[in-house]
């Protein structure tokens, strides 16, 4: 598998323009672009500018995160994931990276059923699968593991790409998020994925705590935690997996660390779970 870096790692203590020379100089073959980010970027610079860099570094774009919120939105919600799928598409096209993660609909105290969840969450990858396909785009959803979210589980998720039937529509392995679904009781679920559907694996541990109290700022560097991070590697390579292993953190104690810091020290724990 291929080293890759996800910015929300270090999206509080860091910028796009740092992020991108210490991926290059602590050896990450990809980087997660966020698209928040980015847009900061495009303050002081260009994309013709991150596009040079690109083209003179061994680093390459892998695509950008994320779509968010894209099942059970109003009208104006939906104009606004229109319009974030337009700039990602813009992005792509200048500098790189052909893929977009997109993430189903989390809100604190509404249930869906899943009949209405597969039916709306098709629907709407449907209609951004042909938008982005027009410009060479390929969509990664998502299943988070939180009790709030429409879609928790890989099964769930890949029969909603599998409805779907679009070339440009796979899914997002997190291993945070799915053992946050349960606790990765069946390592060979993953086998019930066509590996060609797996458009990327997030690597990240988890807090020994029950579930009940585990959130996302919860999550470790690869070995810091429960996760049989070992385990999935050797389920994934079998597979015939061989894309991106890119690290995603959201833990506010690595936002207080020097960026500099997490890249070496993340890809120093990273790397062990490359291969089985």
């Amino acid at each position: 598998m291929k080293l890759g870096f996800n910015e929300a790692t270090c999206m509080r203590n860091s910028t796009l323009a740092q992020d991108i020379v210490l991926a290059e100089t602590y050896g990450y073959d990809y980087i997660e672009l966020r698209l928040d980010m980015l847009k900061a970027w495009l303050r002081e610079h260009s994309l013709d500018e991150l596009a040079e860099f690109f083209a003179a570094s061994r680093l390459k774009p892998w695509g950008y995160n994320s779509l968010e919120d894209i099942t059970f939105c109003d009208t104006e919600g939906w104009k606004e994931k229109q319009a974030e799928l337009a700039f990602a598409c813009k992005a792509s096209a200048a500098v790189g990276g052909d893929c977009l993660v997109v993430v189903p609909t989390i809100k604190a105290g509404q249930r869906w059923t899943t009949r209405a969840t597969v039916k709306d969450s098709v629907k709407r990858l449907r209609e951004r699968a042909d938008v982005a396909g027009e410009q060479g785009m390929r969509l990664a959803f998502e299943p988070i593991g939180s009790a709030e979210c429409c879609v928790r589980s890989l099964d769930l998720a890949m029969e909603i790409v599998d409805t779907v039937a679009c070339k440009n529509v796979g899914l997002v392995v997190d291993a945070f998020n799915l053992y946050l679904h349960d606790q990765w009781r069946d390592l060979s679920t993953l086998r019930q994925i066509p590996v060609e559907k797996i458009f990327v694996y997030h690597i990240d541990d988890a807090d020994d705590l029950p579930l009940s109290m585990l959130e996302h700022c919860h999550r470790l560097l690869p070995g810091n935690g429960v996760i049989p991070l070992h385990g999935i590697t050797r389920e994934l390579v079998a597979m015939g997996y061989d894309g991106i292993c890119s690290l995603e953190l959201f833990n506010p104690g690595y936002w207080q660390m020097m960026a500099e810091d997490v890249f070496s020290i993340g890809a120093q724990k990273t790397r062990p779970y490359l291969l089985p």
